[in-house]
């Protein structure tokens, strides 16, 4: 049984009267307003007002991803009517009702390429939103996508092609090409269909699916490809003009090839401008105008079958004059004749006047006209005439070739480089098959019109994959049907006759349409001109539309317009471009070129779908489900071989193209997480190769620092020593990993705005460093608990951190409490405990930026005791940088009086030689010695100091007993040693860096001080640690000679001592390695982690 329960509003009282006061208010209020909606937003108003744990910070909005609505719009108010959500009241703002989320999808609307809102724009008033009726799939996709793909190819050059390639060779490239859009066809559907494709089409599919980079890259060879389309279309629009509709309108009236060539190029340029000038003016009449276009197109390709089935019954009454077997221009003559009868009269004809020098039977004639016949035969046999059998092979040859008959009687006879040579039909370029396929592909692009309309669909899920594969199919049939019309119905010398002279200046697919070649030359005419108004409108939009992604800065510009949205610059830009299509002047040139971007296009659109088809990220749920990544694959390759086999320097060229711009947008442009596969990829790829990485452990030679860099932040969390990346970026160079890290304390949820920033400020600071790597600020009660986890947790499987690099710390003397030393120490503790090397850099802010230049000095390292090889292998990675590079390496070791130092230094120097280390070897030797004065008060300085602060730390009572403690330990000390004094020995320190001698140490550590050293001490020394003698004694020895041999380096590098175990000794730890490094500029302690790190095995 449902239960019915009401919210009621209770409102705070602003004075605290009591909660008695509030319940009555209350109680009124909801008698009065019982019958009125309430408002989610009015109930829980002050509680989000006092509950700051609720709020957004304004760091969490740049954080956070952007809003799943397709339309989304900050309203100033939200209101959520109804009492029966109060439970998810306070989360509304970041989830949303579902009826508003469906509210919002269900009134999506979107534009093509803002097409519709400039037109509503025009007229600068702004016109009452109108319903617009959708479309369904034929006119929105299916009619749209024919028209773009069938246009100046089919009626320009679709004939010369049979006739040079044969029906089997155009066979074959109609079929590649075609194969090529269909398998993209089907990686476009997918994409299409797995969600909304706004305006953009191909460029948002791309950059969607592969990333910014690919996006960007793919996007402007699609814009270069379709700005060169409408180069190409408004070239054969000015050869269908100027060769068919009025040749006598030439400016360049000479009969050669620059000539025509001139010609092209003004007429083309004042074409441009003034398809320029109709499209600035306004995008709705192009609109207008592309169903007439597009019923230029059908009426053509309907009268060209006409025609095709009229052969069976009468063949078109054009014929071919041949001289020999040589295809002869016929606009200078009308009969096929050397000589005619008139009135029982043999009289020369207009061909004689042609190849002869004069007009009279006995003048000198052209040596081959004398020699051979003329002969006139059909055009256009028909279908049963069995030409199809001479038209099957293909017929390539050079160019300025005479264009010759197969199987033809002739009398070979020189031709003489005359104006009589001028009368024969030449070939005007070289032909061959991959010239062929590279002028071919372009009359089969065009598959992308549907995409860029999902706006306008009235199910577009639906209807673009449909549409657009049925328009393939179609134009498919059509090619493929008029390669076999053409070959069966055309002799073959008229196929190979591009521009139509041997047949009066008409075209070839003109000749063979019904009722007339005008309808073919009209058609043709009016299709070129509206598709180049379609590219003109299409390519700068498209160029808007990645300029207003903002991934591409020095694009920024374009996207930018006129009031009503009109992409004005990238007009012009596309106005620019265009115009070097049309300086080139010549249509079988552009066409590769165009084929070049195209192809380049659907190849990444054929990965897009393949990467999103393996991934099987969750969110690639396409609706049509018609597709395999092999098939996308096979697109891909075939896209690929398609581009080398057109023109293999071209291919080339746009393949730089497509890298440049990918490398500019990686390193320059904006920053963009848009889900992309590639990321995807990138993260299986890293899956994949940390699942095996950890599966065998890493070879000696495989070994590189893996830094874990500890950082520190200062009170406004910026880094304090900036200089310690640098140092990280030059031992590194870029290679292995680096994770900068830092803590920070306190809780997590009230330092998580700080962590945020802390961890920004640490990438800002990498980034000015040029270092790649990783940043992490963790939150933790303490630092030295934050360092531990960082320590223990850094790094995913195999790519861990195999080294830590630490700065010194340099004001723990100063420090009044003993958290900086306690910290150092247990860090030290903690990498020697798991096994990681240790690099403490001291002085750190002295060390060069990345800036500055060592023009010579040296990078001294003393080898103490061997842990593993990395001493020798630092300064060789530091070597490699810039900074240091001119630098020199020395190493130094230290001998003891029973040590060979001659020998010492060969077997070093043959060690280095085999570990491939140019370095200078040097033997330093250092005698046992008395310890001196000065490093027993050193040590009585460092433990008075250290007794100072363990009584700072202790309250009244426990000072009072420390101290009597203290007194009666020195007592109880003093008369120890009184008693052993007789049979001691003097102590002394052993130096070595071998394992044998580091025994030796150990065993003379026994022995006990000599009576004349201890009668010679001062009362005050008698109280000592022996060990902190010692150590007191080899640091300030040690010390003496580092100072002497590297004052002036660049760079020392020591063995860092590890700490005492016993811990009571942790308070002289610092002051050893104080007095070890003391004098020296710049030093780097180093501690191994346990392994090797360098080998002389290759």
């Amino acid at each position: 049984m449902p239960t019915n329960f009401t919210v009621v509003p209770v409102e705070d009282d602003s004075s605290n009267n009591g909660a008695s006061a509030a319940a009555a208010s209350a109680a009124a209020s909801a008698a009065a307003e019982e019958s009125k909606p309430v408002s989610f937003d009015n109930i829980f108003q002050e509680a989000k007002s006092v509950d700051s744990i609720q709020e957004l910070h304004p760091g969490d909005e740049s954080q956070r991803e952007t809003t799943p609505f397709l339309n989304s719009d900050d309203d100033g108010q939200i209101s959520y009517d109804g009492k029966n959500m109060a439970l998810f009241e306070e989360e509304m703002d970041s989830t949303p009702m579902v009826s508003s989320l469906l509210n919002k999808l269900a009134n999506y609307t979107n534009l093509t390429q803002g097409v519709r809102e400039h037109e509503e724009a025009e007229d600068g008033n702004r016109r009452a939103p109108v319903v617009i009726p959708q479309m369904g799939t034929f006119i929105g996709v299916y009619l749209p996508c024919l028209q773009n793909i069938l246009g100046v190819i089919l009626f320009l050059r679709l004939t010369w092609i049979v006739g040079a390639a044969g029906i089997l060779g155009s066979f074959a490239i109609v079929s590649m090409c075609c194969i090529c859009t269909f398998l993209t066809a089907i990686s476009m559907s997918a994409i299409a269909t797995n969600g909304v494709v706004p305006a953009g089409g191909s460029y948002y599919m791309i950059s969607r699916s592969l990333g910014p980079e690919f996006g960007g890259a793919v996007g402007l060879c699609f814009y270069l490809g379709t700005t060169f389309a409408g180069s190409l279309y408004i070239l054969g629009t000015i050869e269908i003009l100027l060769i068919y509709i009025v040749p006598t309108a030439t400016v360049f009236k000479d009969n050669t090839e620059d000539a025509k060539h001139n010609n092209m190029r003004v007429y083309g340029t004042c074409c441009l401008l003034l398809m320029a000038l109709v499209v600035f003016v306004g995008v709705k009449y192009v609109n207008k105008l592309a169903l007439v276009f597009l019923s230029c197109v059908i009426l053509s390709i309907m009268a060209t079958y006409a025609g095709a089935i009229k052969t069976l019954i009468e063949p078109p009454e054009f014929s071919v004059c041949l001289l020999g077997n040589r295809s002869l221009k016929n606009e200078m003559f009308e009969k096929c004749a050397k000589v005619e009868i008139i009135k029982n009269r043999t009289v020369p004809t207009k061909l004689w006047d042609i190849f002869c020098d004069g007009h009279y039977p006995n003048a000198t004639c052209d040596e081959y006209f004398t020699l051979n016949n003329l002969t006139e035969i059909q055009a256009i046999p028909g279908l049963l005439s069995g030409v199809i059998k001479e038209n099957l092979w293909s017929n390539y040859g050079p160019a300025r070739e005479v264009i010759e008959k197969q199987n033809q009687p002739s009398v070979p006879a020189p031709t003489p480089k005359t104006d009589k040579e001028q009368n024969y039909v030449f070939s005007d370029i070289a032909t061959f098959f991959t010239l062929l396929v590279g002028i071919y592909f372009p009359s089969v692009t065009g598959i992308m019109a549907g995409s860029n309309r999902s706006g306008d669909l009235r199910d577009a899920q639906r209807s673009i994959p449909v549409g657009t594969i049925l328009a393939i199919l179609t134009s498919s049939f059509i090619y493929i049907s008029f390669v076999v019309l053409f070959g069966a119905c055309i002799e073959g010398v008229v196929l190979r006759d591009k521009f139509g002279e041997s047949i009066k200046r008409t075209p070839v697919i003109g000749v063979l349409a019904w009722p007339s070649p005008w309808v073919i030359v009209i058609g043709s005419f009016f299709s070129c001109c509206g598709a180049g108004l379609q590219s003109l409108t299409g390519a700068p939009r498209l160029l808007q539309a990645i300029a207003r992604d903002g991934i591409i800065p020095f694009l920024q510009v374009f996207g930018h317009g006129k009031a009503n949205g009109e992409p004005t610059w990238a007009l012009l830009l596309t106005v620019g471009i265009c115009e070097i299509g049309i300086l080139i002047a010549s249509l079988d040139d552009v066409a590769p070129i165009l084929s070049m971007f195209f192809l380049m296009c659907y190849l990444f659109v054929n990965l897009a779908c393949a990467v999103q088809t393996l991934l099987c990220t969750p969110n690639w749920r396409p609706r049509f489900k018609f597709y395999h990544w092999t098939l996308s694959f096979l697109g891909m390759s075939l896209s690929l071989s398609l581009m080398f086999i057109c023109s293999w320097y071209y291919a080339l060229v746009a393949v730089v193209i497509a890298g440049c711009i990918y490398k500019y947008i990686e390193y320059r442009g904006a920053v963009k997480e848009w889900g992309d596969g590639i990321r995807g990829l990138s993260l299986n790829a890293a899956r994949y190769a940390l699942i095996h990485l950890e599966e065998a452990p890493l070879h000696t030679k495989n070994w590189r620092p893996q830094l874990l860099v500890l950082c520190k932040l200062d009170s406004d969390l910026a880094v304090k020593h900036h200089r310690l990346l640098s140092f990280t970026s030059q031992l590194k160079a870029g290679k292995g990993l680096t994770i900068v890290c830092s803590v920070l304390e306190g809780t997590y949820m009230t330092h998580k705005e700080d962590a945020k920033t802390g961890e920004q400020n640490l990438k800002t600071a990498m980034a000015a460093e040029k270092m790649k790597g990783f940043s992490h600020v963790v939150v933790s009660s303490s630092l030295r608990d934050g360092f531990s986890i960082m320590i223990q947790s850094a790094g995913l499987g195999g790519m861990k951190h195999n080294a830590v690099l630490m700065a010194w710390p340099a004001g723990w003397k100063q420090a009044q409490d003993s958290s900086a030393r306690k910290n150092f120490i247990e860090t030290v503790r903690e990498t020697t405990s798991a096994h990681q090397a240790l690099l403490v850099a001291k002085n750190i802010d002295r060390f060069p930026d990345n800036q500055e230049r060592l023009k010579e000095g040296t990078i001294d390292v003393w080898w103490i005791v061997h842990d593993g090889g990395l001493l020798m292998l630092l300064p060789f990675l530091l070597m490699q940088h810039k900074v240091w590079r001119k630098c020199r390496m020395r190493i130094f070791t230290v001998a003891q009086m029973d040590d060979n130092s001659i020998q010492m230094k060969k077997d070093l120097e043959t060690f280095l030689y085999h570990l491939r280390l140019d370095a200078v070897v040097e033997v330093v030797e250092m005698h046992d010695s008395d310890i001196s004065a000065f490093t027993y008060e050193k040590t009585l300085m460092m433990e008075q100091r250290s007794q100072m602060l363990k009584q700072m730390q202790l309250s009244r009572t426990e000072r009072e007993r420390e101290a009597q403690l203290i007194h009666d330990r020195n007592t109880a000390s003093h008369s120890a040693t009184n008693d052993k004094a007789a049979g001691s020995a003097p102590d002394r320190v052993h130096m070595t860096w071998t394992k044998d001698k580091l025994l030796n140490e150990r065993n003379k550590q026994r022995e006990g001080m000599a009576v004349k050293d201890m009668f010679n001490m001062k009362p005050e020394w008698e109280s000592l640690s022996q060990s902190n003698v010692r150590r007191m004694h080899t640091a300030v020895k040690l010390n003496e000679v580092v100072v002497k041999n590297s004052h002036n380096s660049e760079l020392v590098l020591l063995n860092m001592p590890g700490p005492p175990k016993n811990k009571k000794g942790d308070e002289n730890y610092m002051e050893f390695l104080d007095v070890l490094t003391d004098g020296l500029e710049r030093v780097l302690l180093v501690r191994g982690g346990g392994r090797e790190v360098i080998t002389i095995y290759s």
